[in-house]
């Protein structure tokens, strides 16, 4: 069983009292947790025993959650399993934390004093890294490759919400100040401050402002990240048929791949949730339940699998098989290991 090492220390956060109403068990579940860690951090070292060198890249990798993400909660890791399979295989691997509702740029900011951090820890301030994001957590890389991409070896987005969504900009259609959009901020707040509180985040630290996060993942504001930062992504306008964008840029490489199942099963509780809503906004078009699968492209092309948006990063705690799909191409942590091995062939 892999083990994590803080990197960084935070403190954690105060539960508010409406969280503690609404999440009663879970949060005395995780005063235990926080009380040892009133130390938490943004960044951790995975360490496992090494039975190969499959994955052994030259530059850590480092995995990026997306929105309302976390690195480990209550004992439960975001990229579920996939972290050990990394060191298993030989790979460094640190996992970040940053906002979970903020815009693209602020989290790649955070993400960039992140990195800088572990080159003082790694005594290594020429150190580069291998970024992989998972849906906002994409964006929030390629803002990091854009604006220092002499740290950055190679980006790799996985569902990433690099076009935005169409059920951002539902959201985002609610009138300012209405009673609709406050129901919603206030929902979102609360879940957010429930995840910070039991992964350990410090919001004086990771700011969560939700109306930031839903301007960032809207179509428009997807459109308006790419006219700023285009690194690897298709060319403005091109159609579906296109799943590349360039493989190199400014000595960063560029790659992607997705989700294009929204299938049920009554054994992973998340599926009937996507299955809904790819089908009420995505209906006729390839989509992880989340994203259309056309807007998630960057770089090189690795494949679309039968995965929803939470079977991408392996969740619900590996339980990511649809009914109508006896296996996949491939689980989930194979294909993290399997990008491990390519960067590790290309050097990096």
């Amino acid at each position: 069983m892999a083990k994590k090492w803080n990197v960084r220390l935070q403190h954690a956060a105060h539960p508010m009292r409406a969280v503690a109403l609404c999440c009663g068990l879970m949060v005395a579940a995780a005063l235990a947790h926080n009380a040892h860690a009133a130390a938490s951090g943004t960044s951790t070292l995975v360490q496992a025993r090494a039975t190969s060198d499959e994955a052994k890249t030259k530059y850590p990798i480092v995995l990026v959650h997306g929105l309302l993400g976390f690195d480990n909660l209550l004992g439960v890791d975001y990229f579920y399993g996939i972290p050990g399979k990394l060191a298993g295989a030989g790979a460094k691997v640190y996992v970040a934390q940053v906002s979970g509702t903020n815009t693209s740029e602020i989290r790649g900011e955070q993400l960039l004093q992140e990195l800088k951090t572990i080159r003082v820890l790694e005594k290594n301030p020429t150190l580069k890294f291998n970024l992989i994001g998972h849906s906002q957590g994409a964006p929030t890389v390629r803002y990091v490759a854009a604006v220092a991409p002499d740290m950055i070896a190679s980006v790799t987005s996985v569902g990433g919400a690099n076009g935005g969504s169409k059920v951002a900009d539902l959201l985002a259609t609610l009138p300012d100040g209405s009673i609709a959009q406050g129901l919603a901020v206030t929902a979102i707040g609360l879940l957010t401050n429930v995840i910070g509180f039991l992964s350990g985040k410090d919001p004086s630290q990771l700011p969560e402002v939700p109306l930031n996060a839903l301007a960032s993942l809207t179509t428009a504001g997807g459109a308006a990240f790419d006219k700023k930062f285009p690194q690897g992504r298709p060319v403005a306008g091109s159609s579906c048929d296109v799943k590349s964008g360039a493989a190199l840029v400014n000595g960063v490489r560029y790659y992607s791949w997705s989700g294009v199942s929204t299938s049920l099963s009554l054994f992973d509780p998340s599926d009937a949730a996507l299955s809904a809503l790819g089908t009420l906004f995505f209906f006729g078009e390839a989509n992880d339940g989340l994203l259309a699968t056309c807007t998630t492209r960057l770089g090189t092309h690795l494949g679309d699998y039968r995965q929803n948006h939470l079977d991408e990063v392996n969740q619900v705690l590996g339980n990511t098989y649809g009914s109508q799909f006896p296996y996949y191409e491939k689980k989930p942590p194979d294909l993290f290991k399997d990008q491990a091995a390519r960067l590790k062939s290309a050097g990096l």
